[in-house]
């Protein structure tokens, strides 16, 4: 069964950075496009960066690109969200998700405040 573990969250001024990371188990890692999500209470989750199966194409939501960045390890089943510049509205839990899976890890909040 998929299995996503996100890491990496904080507690980061305005203006910093963060990397996150989605350890993934439970099905063939490399051959499924990953993506990143954020969800804040009281609204719906938010898709923020997709990334394809090989890593060569990448997708952000308006409001972060530029400063996010998406990748992967295929080697190591991970998938990664480097997060520059960021802002106090960036505060939000992240989850990684498996295409075309239902399946949701358990977040990683990442609060953005001086």
């Amino acid at each position: 069964q998929v299995q996503l573990v996100e890491s990496g969250g904080g507690l980061v001024q305005p203006g910093g950075s963060l990397r996150l990371s989605c350890a993934a188990s439970g099905f063939t890692f490399s051959a499924y496009r990953m993506s990143w999500y954020r969800q804040v209470p009281g609204k719906e989750r938010d898709l923020v960066a997709t990334i394809s199966p090989a890593g060569a194409s990448t997708n952000y939501a308006d409001s972060v690109k530029g400063r996010f960045t998406i990748s992967r390890d295929n080697a190591k089943n991970t998938v990664y969200l480097q997060m520059n510049s960021l802002k106090p509205e960036d505060t939000a839990v992240y989850y990684c998700k498996k295409f075309a899976s239902t399946s949701w890890g358990q977040g990683t909040q990442v609060t953005v405040s001086s």
